[in-house]
């Protein structure tokens, strides 16, 4: 047995303080260089369990030392063998030394300590029980020491024995013993087949253990992060007697920590299962798991694959992988803890935010990395103005072509729901809360995920959507940013897509200049990350022989690499109205500009006509058109090509008077 889990079932016993006023005589002998038997002259008993005892001294002992132990308590008497597996002290300069003694099976220590424990006061009895039922690691300085020498063991033992063939059997086979379990697995992740696999079982064959990472407890520990300790009859929602049918296996209780990589990424789990003799595994069993886990995670340190294939984030590669967010700004970090809670309850989500900001793609990622990921999805576009074909996805007659059936413990996504009509929207509320469609035998079960670019909330105090429906939908509310408030992210999304069009087209990779990168970046992105995804795949196509891109012309070219009728649609004609980088004081003064020239040519030059009809004075217009005038000469000498041609077209005689006034 390695000296390290010795030393471990040492320290997890509970071992009864012994005190001076016992009377309880304590002789240990060792044999020395001579071979001969000698005694311990100052050792001094300190506690005792049945499995061993603990003396303190000023003598050196070695760990693994032969001792032979004599007990005297009362008339009762008692020899026994053990040998030291601990060694420590209370603090730094304490000389006295405390060693930990495992003492062979005796049936006579059962005796011996009941006799002893009789003796006890009814006051001493009591606080031995709740020590015993309650006792904390930690809660003394020496604890923490004892528990840090504790560690060095284990650690050095797995430096040492590591590699070797084997040692991981022996690990579980002392896990068994240390839990008093059944047996003991280790699951690693396989990130090609998506798959947990046994790479060491005992009492079961590891090449039949293997399943999906999102399955039973081993699945959920894994996915969550967060251990688990149950017994099967009260917890069988979460527990797959899938591999108890197969293996014709009764599971009673299961414990299960997560096993951590050296960049505390979680690459598998260790499970034990069935405590002998009782129905689950103890609080005290979860604190040995704590540290069991931290011994395979440090065996395990260096394992990180990286797989192509994967439908993990944290183990494949984003450029590869169908569903990726993208992004290193805070609001993504946020983003990506939002998928770890969310992903696997069955509540269900509003997404919100601007066209383009990726709703539907984070919809995906809730499924795919979430249990539902297990069965199909299926996005419904409510903005589809065919209301006819919306309500045969939703609810249609013959029960197959209904897509809530089609995603039977999946998902639905509701893509753009606020552009549903209101009977449909009243509709859907009635059915999602019945889980059955009206006219049909199956009962639904799939989880909801709807997306909108409005405010839900607005267009329900306008009478435009449910309110039932509405506070439904926003049990869970995700809240996407704009890619103009994020900024950073576009270095890493446009890597992202130049990758995926050079890989489509079966070009060589290609990447922007820094220059380019800040034009990108320059720009406002009405469109968000969807109108990047077009610039980006333009950006290959006009560029097919560079390996660097460093024509970036965004919106004055006959090429353009974004469409500035988007733009239009969404702001109109007018100059400048849409750029963010300019003050909306001056955006103003430039609107008004605009709007003043058009009605100053409707009015043909007259302007005192203009600003009559405009309901100002002439005064007053001439002063705004000199202000607009001083925006657009500031914009010029900064470089700003659009406010000179304004300038350009607006110096005719026609105005002249405006400024000589």
């Amino acid at each position: 047995m390695l000296t390290s889990f010795s030393e471990f079932k040492f320290y997890q016993s509970f071992r009864i303080p012994v005190e001076e006023a016992d009377d309880l005589r304590f002789l240990v002998e060792k044999e020395n260089e001579l071979g001969k038997d000698v005694y311990i002259g100052d050792a001094k008993l300190v506690d005792i369990s049945v499995t061993g005892l603990g003396f303190k001294t000023l003598e050196r002992i070695s760990v693994g030392t032969e001792l032979t132990i004599s007990l005297q308590f009362k008339r009762h008497h008692l020899d026994l063998q053990g040998r030291v597996v601990r060694a420590f002290s209370n603090s730094i300069d304490d000389e006295e030394i405390i060693y930990g003694v495992e003492i062979d099976e005796d049936k006579g220590i059962h005796k011996f300590l009941e006799q002893y424990i009789l003796s006890f006061s009814s006051e001493r009895l009591k606080e031995c029980l709740i020590d015993s039922a309650l006792k904390e690691k930690y809660t003394k300085a020496s604890d923490g020491f004892e528990m840090f020498s504790l560690l060095l063991s284990l650690f050095k033992d797995i430096t040492h024995f590591g590699d070797k063939e084997g040692f991981i059997d022996n690990m579980l086979e002392e896990v068994i013993r240390i839990m008093n379990a059944q047996r003991a697995s280790i699951f690693l992740i396989n990130p090609d087949t998506n798959e947990l696999e046994a790479i060491n079982a005992l009492g079961v064959q590891k090449n039949e253990l293997k399943f999906d990472y999102r399955l039973g407890i081993a699945g959920s520990v894994f996915t969550t992060g967060v251990a688990l300790n149950i017994d099967t009859d009260s917890d069988r929602s979460r527990f797959n007697d899938d591999f108890d049918k197969k293996l014709a296996f009764k599971t009673k209780s299961i414990i299960c920590h997560p096993i951590h990589n050296r960049e505390d990424k979680i690459i598998g789990v260790i499970e034990v299962i069935n405590k002998r003799n009782q129905d689950r595994f103890t609080v005290e069993d979860e604190k040995t798991m704590k540290v069991l886990a931290l011994i395979f995670s440090s065996v395990f340190h260096s394992f990180n694959p990286i797989s192509e294939k994967s439908q993990i984030r944290r183990f494949s590669t984003p450029f590869d992988r169908q569903h990726a967010l993208i992004g290193k700004t805070p609001h993504v970090a946020s983003l990506r803890n939002s998928i770890i809670k969310i992903k696997d309850i069955d509540s269900p989500v509003l997404i919100q935010g601007e066209k383009g900001v990726g709703k539907t793609l984070f919809a995906k990622i809730l499924h795919y990395e979430g249990q539902k990921g297990l069965n199909n999805e299926h996005v419904i576009n409510c903005a589809d103005k065919d209301h006819e074909a919306i309500e045969k996805q939703l609810w249609s007659c013959a029960d197959e072509e209904s897509a809530m059936v089609k995603c039977q413990g999946g998902t639905v996504i509701f893509n753009e729901v606020g552009m549903l009509p209101l009977a449909i929207q009243r509709k859907l509320l009635d059915v999602i809360k019945n889980r059955r469609i009206p006219g049909s035998k199956v009962s639904l079960d799939f989880r909801t995920i709807a997306t909108s670019s409005d405010d839900l909330g607005e267009k329900v105090d306008a009478g435009e959507f449910d309110k039932e429906l509405f506070e439904y939908l926003n049990k869970s509310f995700i809240y996407i940013e704009p890619l103009r408030r994020r900024i950073d992210d576009i270095d890493l999304l446009t890597d992202y897509f130049l990758k995926v069009e050079c890989k489509k087209q079966g070009l060589l990779l290609k990447s922007f200049s820094p220059k380019s990168i800040e034009k990108l970046k320059q720009y406002d992105w009405p469109g968000n990350i969807q109108e990047l995804k077009v610039c980006v795949e333009r950006a290959v196509l006009y560029n097919p022989k560079a390996h660097i891109i460093t024509d970036v012309d965004m919106e004055n070219s006959a090429s353009p690499l974004v469409d500035t009728s988007a733009k239009k649609r969404m702001f109109g004609e007018l100059p400048h109205v849409a750029d963010w980088k300019i003050s909306l004081k001056d955006r103003i003064a430039i609107v008004e500009r605009e709007m003043i020239i058009q009605e100053i040519k409707r009015n043909n030059g007259n302007k005192s006509k203009a600003a009559k009809e405009m309901g100002i004075s002439r005064e007053a217009l001439r002063k705004k058109l000199l202000q607009s005038r001083q925006v657009l000469s500031e914009l010029e000498s900064s470089g700003n090509k659009e406010a000179g041609k304004m300038i350009a077209n607006s110096s005719d005689d026609d105005f002249d008077d405006v400024e000589a006034a």
